[in-house]
């Protein structure tokens, strides 16, 4: 197939059999190495011939921290929206330029139906009041999608106001509604040593995030007091970020599943082209959702891949300046 046009990359898209993701990943490979002029230029830096890349592991894997320096774009376009990392006015952000917005949408709402049902079915409250002082998070974006999308009277953002959010809870249990509490670390943190609830009827799920405004604790040292304090039998995860459009989620323990159409590999940090499906190393994502940017990216993140497919994160590379990056200095354009 030769990629030409939207809906010739992006057919059939979200329902990838196992063994169709290869050859989509393969042919998404071949298109971006010839109309993103960056990822080219880092791929011949490798050495790497495309002709001779036949499996998801001799893919080469784009550095995010390109996403902070450079344009990454598949084909020259005018960005319907630019997603942005968050971070003080010292630190180089995140620009991730997205061509078609619905493309996004689409994938978190076919990721969360997939694991969870029908939108409809949920009350979505987001617990993320740094994240809204942003308009150009991604993931304000999404959540504000499931809210309106869920039709649920009482679905919202919620700032600081924990005793209305308290008393809202308190309400949907007894009605015995599906809810889901979607927050960054430091606010669900910050709720809980407030008010102790036994949950049953919702799903609290966290999206990292402490950004120095807490001293950090470990997953499963922030999931046992998140337990203990609000009565649910297992906190659940998303694992997403700026540069990518698709996102995988975890039901308990830290162990993340990809959707059909994202896959997760490992490498070593002294060899961006020593890739593998397993075991322990730091975490490469494939998201083909990411058609006009890159889907092959190398991320800082430190992580293990079980026999079973699920990954888990164990945190971030010491030196976020990680080999990849400095093998290729390429003027920004």
């Amino acid at each position: 197939m030769n990629p030409s046009s939207d809906s010739i990359l992006t057919e059939g898209l979200f329902s990838l059999s196992e063994t169709a993701f290869t050859t989509r990943a393969l042919e998404i490979f071949r298109f971006q190495y010839a109309q993103n002029t960056l990822y080219r230029q880092y791929t011949d830096t490798l050495g790497v011939d495309p002709s001779a890349v036949q499996s998801l592991e001799r893919i080469p894997f784009l550095p995010v921290g390109f996403f902070k320096t450079h344009p990454v774009r598949s084909t020259d376009f005018t960005p319907e929206v630019v997603f942005e990392s968050s971070g003080t006015t010292a630190v180089v952000t995140s620009r991730h330029e997205v061509k078609q917005l619905d493309l996004y949408r689409r994938s978190h709402t076919a990721a969360f139906e997939l694991f969870y049902g029908s939108i409809k079915d949920w009350c979505i409250i987001g617990l993320l009041p740094a994240y809204l002082e942003r308009s150009n998070s991604s993931l304000v974006l999404m959540v504000d999608d499931l809210i309106r999308a869920s039709g649920h009277s009482d679905s919202g953002f919620y700032l600081y106001e924990h005793e209305a959010l308290y008393n809202l809870l308190q309400r949907l249990e007894q009605r015995g509604q599906k809810t889901l509490l979607i927050g960054v670390t430091f606010a669900l943190l910050d709720f809980a040593e407030k008010y102790s609830m036994q949950l049953e009827h919702t799903v609290v799920m966290e999206t990292g995030g402490m950004k120095g405004r807490r001293k950090e604790i470990t997953r499963a040292e922030l999931h046992s007091f998140l337990t203990d304090r609000l009565g649910v039998p297992a906190i659940h995860a998303e694992y997403g970020m700026t540069e990518l459009l698709s996102q995988a989620y975890s039901k308990g323990k830290g162990l993340f599943t990809c959707p059909p159409w994202m896959r997760v590999l490992v490498r070593k940090e002294d060899d961006p082209l020593d890739v593998t499906g397993r075991g322990e190393g730091i975490i490469n994502v494939i998201d083909l959702a990411n058609i006009w940017s890159c889907s092959f990216i190398a991320t800082e993140d430190v992580g293990t891949i079980h026999a079973d497919g699920r990954f888990e994160v164990a945190g971030r590379v010491d030196n976020s300046d990680i080999r990849g990056c400095s093998l290729l200095v390429a003027t920004p354009t």
